[in-house]
Order: C-alpha cells, then sequence, then structure tokens
C-alpha cells in the first residue's frame, strides 16, 4: 500500500507567449476549496484587465478532487489542457491558474490548448515536487504511573508527537505514516490503561 504523495512545497510562476497573447501561470500548494477560493479572488483582483483567468485543482491524498474551469475560453481549451499537466506530473492539493493577456490575434483551438499546457508546464517545472507522507493521528489517554512506559513506546517507534495535554489525566497526540498505523494500535491497545483512539 502507497502511503506517500506528491506536492509543491512553495509557490510558484510560469510564463507562455503566442501571437501577442501573454499566459501566466501560478501554481499554489493548496489544501482545501477555501484556499482556493482566496487565491483566486487575490489574481481576479491583481489582473484586474486580463480576459481569462483559467484553473485546475486536485485536493486529495487517497481520494482526490478535482475541477478544471475554462473561464470563458472555447470548452476544454483551457481547464482540460491544466488539469492535464496536474495528473501528468502526478501532484496534488496544487491549484493552477492560467492568466491570459490577449494579444488581438485568435489561437485557434489547438493553438489554446498549446498555450494552456505550455504555461502549465513551465509553473510546474519552477516548482519544488516533494513526496508526503499520508499520515494517522491518534489520541492516546492514560495515567500518569503510565508515562514512562508511553513515552519509551513513542521513542522506540519514532513517533511524532502533535501536541501533549498532562493536567488531572495524560493526553497525547501522535501521527505515523498510514502504513504503520495498524501495528502501532496494536501496540498501545495492548498496554493496560493505555485508551488509543484514532483522529478524523
Amino acid at each position: 500500500m502507497n502511503d506517500e504523495y506528491k506536492t509543491i512545497e512553495t509557490a510558484s510562476t510560469g510564463l507562455f507567449k503566442d501571437k501577442g497573447s501573454k499566459f501566466l501561470s501560478y501554481a499554489f500548494p493548496v489544501k482545501n476549496e477555501e484556499e482556493v477560493k482566496e487565491i483566486l479572488q487575490n489574481l481576479k483582483k491583481e489582473h484586474h484587465s486580463a480576459r481569462h483567468h483559467c484553473y485546475a485543482w486536485r485536493i486529495g491524498t487517497e481520494e482526490i478532487t478535482t475541477r478544471a474551469n475554462d473561464d470563458g475560453e472555447p470548452s476544454s481549451t483551457a481547464g482540460k489542457p491544466i488539469l492535464g499537466q496536474l495528473q501528468s506530473f502526478d501532484v496534488t492539493n496544487v491549484l493552477l491558474v492560467v492568466v491570459r493577456y490577449f494579444g488581438g490575434t485568435l489561437l485557434g483551438t489547438s493553438g489554446l490548448i498549446n498555450a494552456y499546457k505550455n504555461a502549465s508546464i513551465d509553473a510546474i517545472n519552477n516548482a519544488k515536487i516533494v513526496s508526503k507522507l499520508i499520515e494517522c493521528e491518534f489520541e492516546l489517554n492514560f495515567t500518569y504511573p503510565l508515562m514512562n512506559t508511553v513515552m519509551q513506546t513513542i521513542k522506540q517507534e519514532n513517533l511524532e508527537i502533535v501536541t501533549t495535554d498532562f493536567k488531572e489525566s495524560c493526553k497525547a497526540w501522535i501521527k505515523t505514516r498510514k502504513t504503520n498505523a495498524h501495528k502501532i494500535e496494536k501496540l498501545f491497545s495492548e498496554i493496560y490503561g493505555v485508551d488509543i483512539k484514532l483522529q478524523n
């Protein structure tokens, strides 16, 4: 089972020109549709005189949701080629926007597809693509006498502690890669007095 996915580390830009038309491309790492909306609003403000703001995104790690938008260009000449590049580079949690400044000469269907595709490729090529782990988070509940055992197990298994809460009783939130989750759950549930719960 694969528990890794590819995304981009930080935002990047690209450019493609054809017959006077300029295609400015922007790739952004995103986590949800709220972020997508905000970025699109900002770009439309920044490029308010541009003719089209076409985009596509892929969001999710195991179940991937996609969307493509032609923003007034002929059907499937902009959004689809942009999405096609996100798929061919196999990146997710990425929004790719191509802003077009019209140069006065019509490019035709194949010209548009080519322009949006190449502008997209340029932005992704200028981004740093990174592999990330699909992780599971667990909440541990236990009493003070078990503190040493729990902390030792966390250290031995090389688990990441997200946060802790040691007040009346002890709570710790830990992360592990998905392929390891079953083993970790079993390990802690076998320690008498420790309650382990998978977080959504």
